[in-house]
C-alpha cells in the first residue's frame, strides 16, 4: 500500500480539492483514533458522557458543536451549496450527466442510485433509490452505524481470565475479533504475573466462547474470507501467523476458540505456569474471580478498520456487539434484529431492508441506495460526532484500503472520493462521499446487480463517482 504524501494528494487532485476533501470529511482539527478531539470533548460533556443511542441534552458549559461542512467551506472562500427554492438546475444537470453513466452495460440489468448533499440533506439524484437490492459489503456501513449508535465510539471489548478455587483458570472471550497473537501474549504475561503473585504455579485451563450464540458457521460455509464466528479467536482464526494479507483472504481454522485456548496454554507454559492436561471448553465455575484482561482498540478504530479493509470478521463481531447492547441474542438472527432496531431509531428508510449478517457476504441481505445515503447523512450530522468514524473509515480513492488501486494517478476522483466497495459474483456496489467541484460534500450510493464482468462493473461505478468530483 503506498505511503500517502502531500505531493501525491496534490498530483491526484487539485490542491484545493485535496484540502476540501480533508476538511469536509473530517471537519478539521486534531484527531484521536479517528474522531476529532473537539468532537470527543463535546460528546463527553453531554449529560455525563452520554453517547449515541442515549437521549441527552448538552450541558450548559458544553463547548459549541464542531462546525458543519458548509461553515468550513465558507471559511475557505468556496461557495457552499444551499437548497433554495429556485435552485433547480443542479439536480437536473446532474441527472443528465449521471443517467448515461448509470446505463453503462457493465452495470448489468439491475442498477439503482442515490446522491445527496450531505451538508443540507437534500436529495440531488435518484434512480430507484428506494428499491432494496443485494448490497454486498456496503452493508458494513449499516453495521458500523448501528454499532456506534448502540455502544459509542469509545467502547472497548475485553478478553479476560478468571481463577476459581482449586486452580481452574478460564480464558473468557468477549468477542474481540481484532485480538492478535501479541495481544494474547500480553494477556498471558498479566495472567502469569497474577498467578505467581498468588503463589499458583499450576492450573487447569478452560476457554469460554459462550458470549455468542447460534450457528458459528456463516451460510456461505467454509471460506477464506471469514472465520467461524465465535466470541474467542486470535488473528482472525487464520492458520498462518503474522498480519493478515491485504485482501483478507487466508486459510482459516475451523475451531478458533479451541485454537486460542491451546495457544494460551503454550504461552502460560512458556511463562512458568504449568498447565495440567489439555485446554477444554467451559465456562468459569462458581467462585471464579477476575484475574487479568486485555482490551481492544476503541470501537471507533475497529469501525474504521472494518470499512477500510472490508474486514468480515470484525463486521460480524460488530453486529453481535450491537445485539448484546440492544438486549438481543448475540447471533446472526439477533444481530439482524439489533441492527434494524438501531437504524429505525435513527429514522432511516428500512422498507425491504434485510441484515442477515454484518459483513454482506450473505446474498439475502437487502439495502436500498437511499438507505445507504441516509446512513452517510446521519454520520455527517454535526450533532452526531459518535458516528463520524463511519466517514473517516471509508477507503480513500487511489490511496487506502479497497480503493487503493482505483482512481489512481491523475484520475479526477483520486484523494477526494471516499467509499465502501461491495463485490460478490454478479453484484457490484460503491457508496461513500465525494467533494464536488463547487465545494459541496456529497453522499452517493450506486448498486448494480446481475453483472457479468466485475472489472467492467467497477469501471462503470468509478466513472459515476468521478463524475460527481469533476
Amino acid at each position: 500500500m503506498p505511503v500517502i504524501r502531500t505531493w501525491q494528494l496534490t498530483a491526484g487532485a487539485t490542491a484545493l480539492g485535496a484540502v476540501l476533501a480533508t476538511l469536509a470529511v473530517t471537519l478539521a482539527g486534531p484527531w484521536e483514533g479517528g474522531q476529532r478531539a473537539a468532537e470527543r470533548q463535546w460528546a463527553a460533556a453531554r449529560d455525563g458522557g452520554a453517547h449515541e443511542g442515549r437521549d441527552a441534552k448538552p450541558r450548559a458549559d458544553a463547548p459549541a458543536p464542531a462546525p458543519s461542512a458548509p461553515g468550513v467551506l465558507t471559511a475557505l472562500g468556496v461557495r457552499a451549496a444551499t437548497a433554495t427554492a429556485d435552485d433547480k438546475a443542479g439536480p437536473a444537470l446532474l441527472a443528465r450527466e449521471l443517467a448515461p453513466l448509470l446505463a453503462a452495460p457493465g452495470l448489468g440489468s439491475l442498477r439503482t442510485a442515490s446522491v445527496v448533499d450531505l451538508t443540507s440533506g437534500r436529495a440531488l439524484y435518484g434512480s430507484g433509490p428506494a428499491v432494496a437490492v443485494t448490497p454486498a459489503s456496503t452493508v458494513k456501513i449499516a453495521t458500523a452505524v448501528a454499532a456506534l449508535h448502540a455502544l459509542g465510539p469509545d467502547h472497548r471489548i475485553a478478553t479476560t481470565t478468571s481463577l476459581a478455587p482449586g486452580g481452574r483458570l478460564t480464558l473468557v472471550g468477549g468477542g474481540d475479533a481484532s485480538l492478535t497473537s501479541a495481544g494474547l501474549g500480553q494477556l498471558a504475561d498479566r495472567t502469569a504475573a497474577a498467578l505467581k503473585g498468588r503463589k499458583v504455579s499450576s492450573v487447569r485451563l478452560a476457554y469460554d466462547a459462550s458470549r455468542y450464540r447460534g450457528p458459528v458457521s456463516h451460510p456461505i460455509g467454509r471460506n477464506g474470507n471469514l472465520a467461524p464466528v465465535t466470541a474467542l479467536m486470535v488473528d482472525g482464526g487464520r492458520v498462518a501467523a503474522g498480519p493478515p494479507p491485504a485482501n483478507g483472504y487466508a486459510e482459516r481454522g475451523q475451531d478458533p476458540a479451541g485454537d486460542a485456548g491451546r495457544a494460551f496454554a503454550r504461552l502460560l507454559s512458556a511463562r512458568g505456569i504449568a498447565v495440567a492436561g489439555p485446554a477444554v471448553a467451559g465456562r468459569p465455575p462458581a467462585g471464579a474471580r477476575p484475574l487479568a484482561q486485555v482490551v481492544s482498540a476503541p470501537l471507533s478504530d475497529l469501525v474504521e478498520r472494518t470499512l477500510t479493509r472490508s474486514d468480515n470478521d470484525l463486521a460480524e463481531a460488530l453486529a453481535r456487539q450491537t445485539a448484546l447492547a440492544s438486549g438481543e441474542e448475540a447471533s446472526f438472527a439477533g444481530g439482524e434484529r439489533a441492527v434494524r432496531k438501531r437504524l429505525a431509531t435513527l429514522g432511516l428508510p428500512l422498507t425491504g431492508a434485510r441484515f442477515p449478517d454484518g459483513s454482506g457476504l450473505d446474498r439475502r441481505a437487502r439495502l436500498s441506495a437511499g438507505l445507504l445515503t441516509g446512513l452517510l447523512s446521519r454520520a455527517a450530522e454535526p450533532d452526531r460526532p459518535g458516528l463520524r468514524p463511519v466517514l473517516t473509515g471509508l477507503p480513500i480513492a487511489g490511496f487506502t484500503g479497497t480503493l487503493s488501486e482505483r482512481h489512481t494517478g491523475s484520475a479526477p476522483g483520486a484523494g477526494v472520493i471516499r467509499a465502501k466497495t461491495g463485490t460478490l459474483t454478479g453484484v457490484n456496489a460503491l457508496a461513500g462521499t465525494v467533494v464536488a467541484a463547487d465545494g459541496r460534500l456529497l453522499g452517493f450510493a450506486f448498486l448494480a446487480g446481475k453483472t457479468t464482468d466485475r472489472d467492467a462493473a467497477q469501471k462503470a461505478l468509478d466513472a459515476l463517482a468521478a463524475a460527481l468530483a469533476s
